[in-house]
């Protein structure tokens, strides 16, 4: 476009060109392996490096469908570019075997989506790669733990599963003072670009499941990874060798979800929040984990770094039976019992961090709940939860 706009009206255009396909608002979606060439000039030609990002030479290497979307997540980012991956979990995957080889360090947040520990626990160590998790809360403290041979810092901030805010600005400046090059990479999923630009803050590589608010409706898995020019070579290059592909008709739900993500995440912040306060005054719990809630240890963090809040959040409750937790639990109308967050539905399901940790353990003795805030009334979701408590004291 041909000015700086304001980020909801940068969602609804980003990437589109309605001139290229007969004046269609939305992209077409293109189906495609093979790409024909009219001469031999054309095939040698298509097999040379070029600067062009939209050049067509095979189905795996892009289309005008990963084109849109790359093209609008990439400036959302902030990014000089982006990698489409089949899901979050294979962004996490693609980004560090990109970035390591046998022998090298990587340092892992403790706090971590559970699927990338296990990616560092099982093919990362079966490649000679040694991986050191860290407190989130470590700050430039992380200065302590870089090697010689440390070449990755992987944040996830806020973590997934206890919400612990990472002062970011802090591990990017002791990485860059490392005296060798250390890649810095996060996983942005939580606030989804729209509300967090981690590259802004010095950061090489923003990844996120996509899945989660980009795609919106519950309905399709993508990963996206986005980086400055530096660094994304060395990704798309992986990616390439790899085979790492996406579906056009998942990348044309992301990129129609895309539109719509500002009024949605509006939504989910608002309808979280108020339902954090309501936890926060129910006797059933103990604490509630939302950065964005005043209170909370991250919040001026949060507050420096984020534009806003998702919909995802935690509630840690006084110990009671699992018979009573179930009582509150099996018979939610609303709040879904399932392992994604992001779309229009609510969720909620009990997680375990103490089966996981191995630097800040968890000690609380009551169950920890996690919560997505969708975009039912709020007024009828807190009448759900109203009656689940009411279930799990006739329980106790």
């Amino acid at each position: 476009m041909s000015r700086k706009h304001r980020p909801d009206t940068d969602v609804v255009h980003l990437g589109r060109r309605p001139a290229d396909f007969h004046g269609a608002v939305n992209p077409p979606v293109y189906h495609l392996s093979t790409v024909l060439f009219p001469t031999l000039d054309a095939l040698e030609a298509a097999q040379r490096p070029s600067p062009d990002p939209r050049r067509m030479t095979y189905g795996r290497r892009g289309s005008p469908t990963s084109f849109t979307l790359s093209e609008a997540v990439a400036a959302l980012e902030g990014a000089d570019g982006c990698q489409i991956t089949p899901s979050g979990l294979s962004a996490v995957a693609t980004t560090l075997l990109a970035l390591l080889k046998a022998g090298d360090h990587l340092l892992m947040v403790d706090s971590c989506y559970a699927p990338s520990r296990g990616l560092c626990e099982g093919v990362l160590k079966r490649l000679g790669i040694e991986t050191t998790y860290y407190d989130p809360l470590i700050g430039a403290g992380i200065a302590a733990l870089i090697r010689p041979n440390t070449t990755v810092i992987f944040m996830e901030s806020p973590g997934s599963l206890t919400f612990e805010v990472q002062d970011v600005p802090a591990i990017v400046a002791a990485a860059k003072a490392a005296g060798h090059p250390v890649t810095t990479v996060i996983d942005n999923t939580w606030a989804s670009p729209f509300y967090f630009k981690p590259l802004t803050l010095g950061v090489d590589i923003s990844l996120q499941a996509a899945t989660k608010y980009i795609v919106g409706h519950s309905d399709a898995l993508i990963g996206t990874i986005c980086g400055n020019a530096e660094t994304l070579p060395r990704i798309k290059q992986t990616a390439g060798d790899m085979g790492v592909w996406t579906g056009p008709d998942d990348m044309y739900l992301a990129q129609r979800g895309l539109r719509t993500i500002g009024v949605r995440l509006e939504r989910h912040q608002e309808t979280g929040l108020g339902l954090a306060r309501y936890l926060q005054g129910r006797p059933e719990v103990k604490r509630v984990l939302h950065p964005a809630l005043p209170d909370d240890p991250g919040h001026a963090l949060w507050k420096r770094d984020f534009i806003g809040a998702s919909g995802l959040f935690g509630a840690v409750l006084h110990p009671v039976p699992r018979a009573a937790l179930a009582a509150f639990l099996d018979h939610l109308e609303l709040f879904g019992m399932g392992w994604s967050w992001g779309g229009y539905e609510s969720l909620c399901v009990p997680q375990h961090p103490e089966k996981i940790r191995v630097v800040t353990p968890w000690t609380e003795p009551g169950p920890l709940l996690r919560f997505h805030a969708g975009l039912e009334d709020i007024d009828d979701l807190i009448a759900d939860l109203d009656a689940g408590f009411a279930r799990m004291a006739a329980a106790t």
